[in-house]
């Protein structure tokens, strides 16, 4: 099985160590550091001097010396000694001084863990179904797929500077446990009507602000096209999402934008665009089946009990962790666990729990033994509560969510309570029975805390977005849920479960069912205006935004990565001989860097290549060898298609590479903070190396 334990990178590393010292130095500035560090997974804490660290672990799979290298970066590293797994199965790990960034990398990279791309306008860290590989319904064990994209699409031009953030999804089956719903991108393996087995993708839904439901673009694909279903997606995302408006930049919008029927049709453009130019990429194969749908999907996140797998005799045993909090001693101690009753892994699951595959019936007894000397064991009733790191750490945090979630319960009928301290939504309280994110209400001259509550989330396949209810103030919420609680315990209609129990009831019936909870006179004001862990009043912190949506872009680096994301489709073009089409990719790429560069040095945009050299020549004239190879440029393209071949190709696309590179190094010497790194074209052997690479089949 491929554990994905070969991500890292130690030259990126180098780089983002010089790139660290030149900020410490001086040499860079914030705005540019910050961009570099968090393509890195180093994101800023509302504490200065220390930061977060974001592992990714794609589709939560973890061995044991990758949770032995966690452990020794929270232990040496970091100033409050535990980790944290995230509802998008990674491990973070907060109060890292910067300083000791590049150290911690390092550290990461022996046991073949990466932090590349796990903030910043790229594709984040991939989720999965945890129950993958083991699950009696799933159609085909999709790690192979997951880390397969993972593999494809980690450090790709095309990806490294997108609008904004990126994330995708796998289920095994139609139950689509990983809900696909809510991600930008949703993959869930299906078997259709003809009894074929492949894909359906769902593009466009989101969580934060303006929740959005995905919708589906491709209701059924063969698994050799996935990878090109996901490249035209990205595509679509880098050449039309908004790079301007930050808060409106994720790829929900675009569907609301164009229209489904819109966005779709866009999406199919550059579908067929992809496919002439990768048609013969390499892509992973599944063993398929049909499944069981006797046995009930387990749902979102680690089954609540021990689970039969499909494998005879072997279990998967869930393992409660209060909210997604880690310590050294438990991270060593899982290690050993594995070690000692040879298990090769364990998984971070969607609901902030870990889980242990392949597990005998004869060692669940002892595996439980050993769980509860580290202080954990099975999910109990109740404790299925989720809630990001809100005011403790982030600087986006309105209140503190992990300070409540402590405090709450999903009660007898274990409802999944979902707690956010903003509106961001990064503990998915849209996606939960119950969920709650902070935010702040003036009362009677006051700021008061407040929860903006949901209710009857499920990203599942059948499911829905929770509903808007009321906003109750904070020092209520826990009265506020209990509520909701006793009211469904009361009123359920036998087995009904709770997100058809809030569709019955209807909004306006929690509205009625909070009033008194929501409303406050000026004498009771003063007992609500602290929030949970505070003795002091509440107050919203301006601490300049948070990072999510990364540092300002410089549009000429943007530039280059667009190119060179057009310079792998046009060498693959060439290489089968698709010379009208490749030659098209090739003007493209000089259209780009062409308007780039003229727009650098303060020229204006023109309506054809001969006359942007001739602009490019007036506002640079100190480099008139840039804007002669443009006007070439211009000359070759209007040849006609039936005079291009291979040999003439070739000669213009040596040109247009060294030309490419001179570009480049203008730009980086008039912009000397500008890090083009992974988007300039490689020359001579190196090139044909590459281009080998990329045709060949993905193991």
């Amino acid at each position: 099985m491929d554990y994905l334990t070969d991500l890292a990178d130690n030259e990126e590393i180098d780089a983002y160590e010089q790139a660290l010292q030149g900020f410490l130095n001086g040499q860079i500035d914030a705005d540019r550091f910050t961009a570099t560090r968090l393509q890195m997974g180093i994101y800023g804490q509302r504490q200065e001097g220390v930061n977060m660290v974001r592992v990714k672990i794609p589709g939560g799979r973890l061995v044991g010396t990758q949770l032995d290298a966690i452990a020794d970066v929270v232990e040496h590293h970091t100033q409050r000694g535990e980790a944290h797994i995230t509802t998008r199965q990674d491990i973070q790990l907060h109060y890292v001084p910067l300083t000791d960034t590049s150290v911690v990398m390092r550290k990461l990279s022996k046991g073949g863990l990466t932090t590349r791309e796990a903030c910043g306008n790229t594709i984040r860290n991939i989720t999965a179904c945890p129950l993958t590989g083991v699950c009696p319904r799933e159609h085909t064990d999709i790690t192979q797929h997951l880390n397969g994209t993972v593999r494809h699409f980690l450090r790709k031009p095309l990806n490294q500077l997108m609008p904004r953030k990126f994330k995708i999804s796998f289920s095994g089956c139609e139950s689509d446990c990983a809900q696909a719903m809510i991600h930008d991108l949703g993959v869930v393996a299906v078997k259709n009507e003809d009894g074929r087995f492949g894909f359906k993708v769902l593009v466009g839904g989101g969580l934060g602000h303006k929740p959005h439901e995905a919708i589906v673009v491709e209701s059924f694909v063969e698994e050799k096209d996935l990878f090109l279903v996901i490249e035209a997606v990205l595509t679509v995302h880098n050449k039309y999402s908004d790079r301007v408006k930050r808060a409106k930049s994720r790829i929900k919008f675009l569907v609301d934008r164009f229209g489904e029927a819109g966005f779709v049709e866009k999406y199919q453009e550059e579908l067929a665009r992809v496919k002439e130019a990768l048609q013969n990429q390499g892509y992973p194969k599944g063993e398929w089946t049909t499944g069981r749908t006797d046995v009930a999907a387990p749902g979102q996140g680690a089954p609540r009990e021990i689970y039969e797998q499909k494998q005879a005799g072997l279990h998967v045993l869930p393992i409660s962790v209060r909210l997604g909090q880690l310590t050294v001693p438990q991270m060593r101690g899982l290690s050993g666990l594995l070690k000692r009753f040879d298990l090769a892994e364990i998984r971070t699951t969607q609901d902030q729990n870990l889980m242990l595959v392949n597990v005998p019936q004869a060692q669940l007894a002892d595996i439980q033994a050993v769980l509860a000397d580290l202080g954990l064991g099975l999910p109990k009733a109740g404790d299925d509560v989720v809630a990001c790191p809100g005011t403790s750490t982030c600087r986006l945090g309105i209140t503190s969510s992990p300070t409540v979630g402590g405090k709450l319960s999903g009660g007898e009928h274990d409802l999944r309570i979902r707690v956010s301290g903003c509106h961001n939504g990064c503990a998915q309280p849209e996606a939960g029975d119950i969920g709650i994110y902070g935010e702040g209400k003036r009362m009677h001259g006051k700021l008061v805390p407040h929860y903006q509550m949901y209710f009857g989330g499920n990203g599942m396949a059948a499911g829905g977005l929770a509903f808007k209810g009321p906003s109750v103030p904070s020092a209520r919420i826990e009265s506020a849920i209990d509520r909701v609680q006793a009211a469904y315990a009361a009123d359920r209609a036998d087995s009904e479960s709770f997100f058809n129990w809030t569709r019955r009831k209807g909004k306006d019936y929690f509205v009625e069912l909070m009033a008194d909870l929501m409303a406050v006179n000026a004498e009771e004001v003063l007992s609500v205006v602290r929030d949970h862990g505070h003795t002091d009043d509440f107050r919203v912190l301006q601490l300049g935004g948070g990072e999510c949506a990364g540092a300002k872009q410089v549009q000429i680096g943007t530039t280059f990565f667009d190119a060179a994301n057009e310079r792998n489709y046009r060498n693959a073009l060439k290489f089968q001989r698709k010379f009208e089409e490749s030659a098209k990719c090739a003007e493209a790429i000089a259209w780009l860097i062409g308007q780039g560069l003229t727009q650098l040095v303060g020229g204006r945009k023109c309506d054809t290549l001969a006359e942007q050299a001739e602009e490019l020549l007036q506002v640079l004239p100190a480099k008139p060898a840039l804007a002669k190879s443009l006007a070439n440029f211009a000359h070759y393209f209007s040849k006609p298609a039936e005079e291009l071949n291979d040999q003439l190709l070739t000669e213009w696309y040596a040109e247009m590479d060294g030309w490419t590179n001179d570009v480049a190094a203008f730009c980086m010497d008039f912009d000397r903070q500008l890090d083009l790194a992974g988007a300039l074209p490689q020359t001579g052997a190196a090139s044909s190396s590459r281009q080998e690479t990329q045709s060949a089949s993905v193991a």
